[in-house]
């Protein structure tokens, strides 16, 4: 009997299961399975709906918008609305200070998180664990209660009403520095030690060692810094006193101050300034998941 008629003898004589998924695996599919399938693809249909509400208002004009939801889909698909938000504000310039912002505050934050989570890793010192208690608190801490003091500082500095004092205050976030110093844990102290005796300087080996290493975890914070950054309302509110150094966000508010609030441009300047975010997400969520999954781990 040759190797394949023995095969197929053995595929033929197997005693039919349950159902499989398609899958290289031999799980079997379950109620518990279904179920949480279902589940998961119900609750992820709702959380659509506000998206595909805000993108189909986006097309319609004001009296459809007043019709409420009576009307779900415009009655012509136009780009009236992006082009008249585009040309009646100065959107170009509030797009280009939220990108000078996003990428200036982003990488302000990976050099000062990374530091200082390299510090409380890998270096021993009296109150380190009271310091990094004290940092993980600072968490718990909203904007609301800090922002006279943090306001007067800038102020003195004479950054308000200024791309800077949007940028600086908000590079070192506890968040962040707890990421990166879980990530850092895991490296192994007789690598830096055996750098150490090769001769290399402790910012070359952070350098050219650690944040190599460290680029899951680096990726993490950067894309939740995007995030916080391009989002960001109320500090940009406060210190941007000028149109010329207002932000999306800061400008989709000045709308309301009209007379007649236009929704329809509103809503097709949040669908243009969302959408970055979105498209960054969905090409780096594998890399966010997995971060945090293993910065958890380590």
């Amino acid at each position: 009997m040759t190797t394949d008629t023995a095969l197929l003898n053995s595929v033929g004589t197997q005693k039919p299961g349950k159902p499989t998924w398609t899958t290289t695996s031999s799980k079997r599919v379950t109620s518990t399975d279904a179920l949480r399938v279902v589940i998961l693809i119900t609750f992820a249909l709702l959380a659509l709906i506000p998206i595909v509400w805000l993108l189909l208002g986006s097309f319609k004009t004001q009296p459809e918008l007043a019709a409420g939801a009576g009307t779900l889909f415009p009655s012509s698909w136009s780009f009236t609305n992006y082009t008249e938000a585009l040309t009646r504000f100065s959107f170009g310039s509030y797009l280009l200070n939220s990108v000078v912002v996003t990428i200036a505050a982003t990488v302000l934050t990976l050099a000062v998180n990374s530091m200082a989570a390299y510090g409380l890793a890998k270096y021993n010192f009296r109150g380190k664990t009271f310091l990094f208690i004290v940092t993980l608190a600072t968490i718990m801490i909203p904007l609301q209660v800090i922002l006279i003091p943090v306001y007067q500082v800038v102020a003195s500095l004479g950054l308000v009403n200024s791309l800077w004092g949007l940028i600086i205050p908000a590079a070192a976030t506890p968040t962040g520095v707890f990421i990166l110093r879980q990530y850092m844990l895991s490296i192994p102290d007789e690598l830096i030690e055996a750098a150490r005796i090769d001769g290399a300087g402790e910012f070359r080996i952070f350098a050219s060692i650690v944040l190599p290493i460290c680029r899951p975890a680096l990726a993490v914070v950067a894309i939740l810094s995007v995030m916080w950054r391009w989002n960001d309302f109320l500090w940009p509110l406060i210190v941007a006193q000028s149109e010329s150094v207002y932000t999306l966000p800061v400008a989709l508010a000045r709308f309301n101050a009209e007379e007649t609030v236009p929704f329809n441009l509103i809503l097709a300047m949040s669908v243009v300034s969302i959408l970055p975010i979105v498209v960054l997400f969905l090409f780096f969520q594998r890399q966010v998941t997995t971060g945090i999954a293993n910065t958890g781990l380590k």
